[in-house]
């Protein structure tokens, strides 16, 4: 079972390439795209949506593309996911249907889902730069 949707660990692979890529210079959606075997259209939304928040930075033009639009330690992998759309902010939404579902599941699972958040919290975009960098010049 896989606790994070495709869209999410697309998003932090391509906050890690901004950064890893993008020092001086903006990195092209296409670029992205192409190191990522993906049509450009799946990341274009992605790419917005972190644009949006802050995380990244859009910058339009012939040599546009992507760069970070805050500093390493002030981004977290929970950030990025909930940017992405991945992580939702409340199981309030969801609330419908048994008296079971409502007290005890919901609840139970919006726990851990917390807990999880914490975790991904204290994952900041500086440490997994570090552990990409052996992998900067090969192809991503």
């Amino acid at each position: 079972m896989a606790l994070l949707s495709r869209k999410g660990l697309l998003a932090i692979a391509a906050v890690i390439d901004v950064a890893l890529h993008g020092r001086g210079r903006p990195v092209s959606a296409k670029t992205l795209a192409v190191r990522h075997a993906l049509p450009a259209r799946h990341l274009e939304p992605v790419l917005q949506a972190l644009v949006r928040v802050g995380i990244l930075k859009g910058i339009r033009g012939p040599r546009g593309g992507y760069e970070l639009g805050r500093e390493r330690r002030r981004i977290t992998a929970d950030d990025i996911l909930r940017a992405a759309g991945t992580i939702e902010e409340s199981a309030e939404e969801s609330r419908a249907g048994s008296a079971l579902l409502n007290d005890v599941v919901i609840p139970a699972v919006g726990q851990a889902e917390r807990a999880f958040s914490m975790a991904l919290a204290r994952i900041n975009l500086e440490e997994l730069v570090r552990k990409a960098e052996p992998l900067r010049d090969l192809t991503i």
